[in-house]
């Protein structure tokens, strides 16, 4: 099926309730306002200086970064994105594909996307236009309308095929041959963890239809608070067609609290137990919160909060490094011994 011409054949109740229930998980802070680029180049932020000083940042000379604005005429749809790649780097390197929580942009979470690629592994960060940060611009008395846009079932297909069309873009291009095809990875954080599980297999069924947008270059899933498949009654049965290896991250703290909805930990580790991964890892931090693993500084604890976004950041890399068969599952353990006043629970599968 054309991916452009995609209907949804819900019943009215049925779509108003997802898209309440994700809009009042997008109104619970999975991504923050952030300002705009003011070019082409990276620029050095406020936010990324406050990031520098609170937890170790590679130099500017360990990573190359690229900007890329495609159009994906198929679709009438922009696709931005920004590559970080590690510099001086003599053959293809490894790469992940990070989507970003609602609300946020391609300059999100640059604590990943810097650290990844001074250790040898390229970040490409997408930019999701009908979720990005141009909801929180305009008039502020629709924001709400502007949220439940953004939550409909046609955008989160969108975004899985963002995925796909940035690879094909990325692999086909100049800079696709520094990347090492047999080892791509997707990841993404709240709405971009819902978007990264579509992209590992993720299956939803439409009129006794199934609606599949797995993209098979992908071959490991890191996901970051993901909530679940909202609506949805049958989880195991969406999930389970989930193969490749898939790591788990939350905390106990990993709330998205508003009156007359609640959404906990419980949500993201149900995820991790309907997940059909034959391997698959969940790591718990302490504490925490659903926004800690964003660039936000103030969220989760000022003691905490670059503690485990270091820890996120190198787990992540242990992880594919057991999951690219260049490591053993011991490696978690290893981990866990690191960072374990942090952590509150590790399982594996």
């Amino acid at each position: 099926m054309g991916y452009q011409n995609e209907t949804m054949n819900w019943s009215s109740a049925r779509r108003a309730g997802l898209v309440l229930s994700l809009a009042l998980t997008l109104l619970a802070g999975c991504a923050q306002p952030t300002a705009p680029s003011s070019g082409s180049s990276p620029t050095w932020s406020s936010r990324e200086a406050a990031l520098a000083a609170s937890l170790p940042m590679p130099a500017a000379e360990s990573y190359d970064s690229r900007y890329f604005t495609w159009e994906d005429a198929s679709r009438s749809r922009p696709v931005l994105a920004k590559l970080y790649l590690p510099a001086g780097a003599t053959k293809p390197v490894p790469l992940i594909v990070f989507s970003h929580g609602i609300g946020g942009s391609r300059e999100g979470y640059t604590y990943l996307g810097k650290h990844w690629a001074a250790q040898g592994v390229a970040s490409l960060h997408l930019q999701h236009v009908g979720s990005d940060r141009s909801i929180w611009t305009g008039n502020p008395l629709a924001i709400v309308s502007r949220l439940q846009e953004a939550a409909r079932e046609s955008e989160a297909i969108d975004r899985a095929v963002d995925v796909r069309f940035a690879l094909d873009q990325l692999l086909s291009g100049p800079d696709g041959q520094r990347v090492d095809a047999g080892r791509i990875a997707a990841a993404g954080h709240s709405y971009g963890a819902n978007t990264t599980l579509l992209v590992a297999g993720a299956t939803v069924e439409r009129n006794g239809q199934a609606l599949q947008y797995r993209d098979p270059r992908v071959k490991a899933a890191i996901l970051i608070s993901a909530p679940p498949f909202y609506g949805e009654s049958r989880l195991d049965a969406i999930l389970g067609p989930v193969q490749i290896p898939t790591l788990h991250i939350t905390a106990t703290a990993d709330d998205i609290r508003i009156p007359g909805y609640f959404s906990g930990v419980q949500d993201r580790t149900a995820v991790y137990a309907a997940t059909g991964s034959r391997h698959k890892w969940l790591a718990v931090f302490k504490d925490g919160s659903h926004s800690i693993f964003t660039d936000r500084l103030g969220t989760g604890g000022e003691a905490l909060n670059p503690q485990v976004k270091a820890a996120t950041r190198e787990l992540a890399l242990d992880f594919l490094q057991f999951a690219w068969g260049g490591a053993s599952d011991a490696v978690l353990t290893d981990w866990q011994r690191r960072y374990q006043p942090l952590v509150a629970q590790v399982q594996q599968q």
